[in-house]
């Protein structure tokens, strides 16, 4: 029986299934230029490896941080020991080269390798997880900085494990970016200096690590207001000389570190820049472009996040499920009055197999649209990245998909969680198992890099809106296509014709949700997380459906592996019978939608 101490399940069946039976990046991504010289073969070996050291290293220091929690002292953050060594063993194992490419030194893995394998890291220790992320920042450099920018701190700050940190968020400008007072003012040459307050900056002090480079928000004197106004500036914990030697510290302090539900390990932090000393900083590639140029960074985190939550719902899922295998308690509900009757083990109550699929087909689904949103960014890799006029249906699909991956995800995680912790009755509750710190550290998901309703917004005021519901218009063709079809044939009859009534039921919704913006823009306000949930639930329907397809055929082939196949198949009907359905209420909801909450006296709450 698994302990929160040696909590962690990886699913690299499932992964591996997404990979290349259904996915099939081995033909579509792997070996091709501008990628690395990976084979299938290679590929499962990575991840075979990361499995390991995530099981072993990393996940050993998951509770560690919940009794010894960082601690600041005299502007500085003391990592627990437990979680330095795990740290340690990441890098060790080169795992931070992964997704790097080539010609800074790393493995070039496409998006779609490098996403399955963060899952295994994140899964086994998700605040362990954000200390990793300056290779993050090393390719925004890349991509974004000047030569010199290049030079000073490329490949420096990846081969001596430099963490990086995104820095948006002030006290009085959380969600409304625009309104940050985080001022810059350039003193000659490169140099600017930065003055200013923001919190909530994730893995922003941590003594161990020789720099951290924190990409910063900032508005120059003289610009305008809003997000136009914000340029983005490169500020080194420890300043950087033109060859990327690290000397005098910066002007940048940690005066505080937040305490939390969870996520304890963690260092969520306020800095301050400019307090007694010069905080110096260089303008990202020599331009004012400060909100495009983050989101270069903020859209990773958002994928990330989404990947987190999916992650924990797995390895929750798979806790819960040991446990109800081992667990004895009653009889069979069918000799429930039979007080002779012998005690089964708890998988066999109907109650708990209902949470258990649940559990289960929602984790799978998750994992799909997580991974299959990963090939899209393989795709606009291989047409020449997002620039590149070949990569722009690929590139706008993506867009579309992430605030689906992060909003749904989260939000679905952590309602799912409550769930796995109820398979183990009283015991869930306790610290002896890890679903109750599971729950506490990704209940965050849901709120930063963009609450849920800001993923809502974005999904239909930025990327439905943008090119008039093209993009969503050729997605959802491909969802009527399957419908359509005879696609694992008449054993998925009924979940394809599920599938087909569901995609009715979303277009009707959003019909219905466009018709009424003409009387208010409140509309989306009030209805935006339920279509941006109904929209994901019709696209995991889509990929289970096809996962299930694609498990009929290949269980022919390979039925050793019949119990696997068995329960993608699983999967895909209970999520259609018990899932898609609800999509006709949600309809129903938007079109029953009125506007008189918005005329309720705030008095009245």
């Amino acid at each position: 029986m698994t302990s929160a101490s040696s909590h962690y399940k990886a699913n690299l069946r499932d992964l591996s299934f997404n990979l290349f039976e259904f996915l099939d990046i081995g033909r579509s991504s792997l070996g091709k230029a501008p990628f690395g010289d990976f084979d299938e073969t290679a590929a499962r070996q990575t991840l075979e490896t990361f499995a390991e050291v995530c099981g072993k290293e990393l996940a050993a220091s998951f509770t560690e941080p919940e009794h010894n929690p960082p601690k600041l002292e005299n502007g500085t953050v003391a990592l627990p020991p437990g979680l330095q060594r795990s740290l340690g063993a990441y890098y060790d194992a080169g795992m931070h080269q992964l997704e790097l490419p080539m010609h800074l030194g790393g493995m070039g893995a496409p998006p779609s390798l490098g996403w399955a394998a963060f899952e295994l890291v994140a899964g086994s220790n998700p605040a362990g997880a954000f200390f990793t992320l300056g290779g993050i920042l090393a390719r925004v450099i890349d991509r974004l900085g000047t030569e010199s920018q290049k030079k000073r701190f490329l490949p420096t700050m990846i081969d001596r494990r430099w963490v990086g940190t995104m820095v948006l968020t002030e006290p009085d400008a959380g969600s409304d970016v625009g309104a940050g007072r985080t001022k810059a003012r350039h003193v000659g040459g490169e140099v600017w200096e930065i003055e200013g307050v923001k919190r909530f900056i994730t893995s922003a002090e941590a003594e161990h690590a020789e720099n951290i480079i924190h990409m910063v928000l900032a508005r120059p004197e003289g610009a305008g207001p809003g997000t136009k106004g914000l340029s983005l500036f490169i500020v080194p914990k420890y300043w950087v000389d033109e060859n990327g030697k690290p000397g005098e510290r910066n002007g940048v302090v940690c005066t505080k570190i937040e305490e939390k539900m969870g996520l304890k390990g963690s260092v969520t932090s306020e800095l301050t820049f400019g307090d007694g000393k010069p905080a110096r900083g260089l303008l990202l590639g020599e331009v004012h472009d400060g909100i495009r140029q983050m989101f270069h960074v903020i859209e990773q985190a958002r994928m990330a996040i989404g990947m987190k939550s999916m992650a924990t719902l797995s390895t929750a899922y798979l806790n819960a499920l040991e446990f109800t295998k081992e667990r004895k308690q009653g009889a069979d509900l069918m000799n429930a009055r039979d007080a002779k009757a012998p005690r089964v083990t708890i998988i066999h109550h109907p109650d708990v197999r209902r949470m258990l699929m649940a559990q289960k087909a929602h984790a799978e689904g998750m994992r799909a649209l997580c991974l299959y949103t990963a090939s899209i960014q393989d795709q606009v890799e291989l047409k020449g990245g997002h620039r590149a006029q070949e990569a722009a249906e690929s590139d706008s699909l993506n867009d579309l998909l992430l605030p689906l991956v992060k909003g749904y995800c989260s939000e679905k995680a952590y309602e799912l969680l409550a769930v796995s912790l109820q398979c183990l009755g009283g015991s869930g509750y306790l610290k002896d198992y890890p679903m109750e710190q599971y729950i506490r550290d990704q209940k965050i998901d849901t709120l930063y890099e963009g609450t849920t309703h800001i993923q809502a917004l974005d999904l239909l005021l930025r990327k439905v809106a943008r090119d008039g519901g093209a993009t969503l218009q050729r997605l959802l063709a491909q969802v009527r296509a399957t419908a359509e079809s005879d696609e694992g044939g008449k054993e998925l009859e009924a979940e394809r014709a599920a599938l087909g009534k569901a995609l009715s039921d979303t277009e009707t919704m959003l019909g219905t949700l466009m018709g009424k913006l003409g009387e208010s823009l409140y509309h989306v306000g009030l209805q935006g997380n339920r279509v941006l949930m109904a929209l994901a639930d019709l696209l995991i329907g889509w990929l289970l459906v096809r996962h299930a397809a694609v498990a009929l055929e290949r269980v022919k082939t390979n039925p050793g592996d019949k119990a696997f196949y068995a329960g993608k198949l699983a999967s895909a009907r209970w999520f259609c019978r018990e899932v898609l359905p609800g999509l006709a209420h949600a309809a129903r909801m938007v079109e029953q939608g009125a506007l008189d909450l918005m005329e309720v006296p705030e008095e009245a709450f």
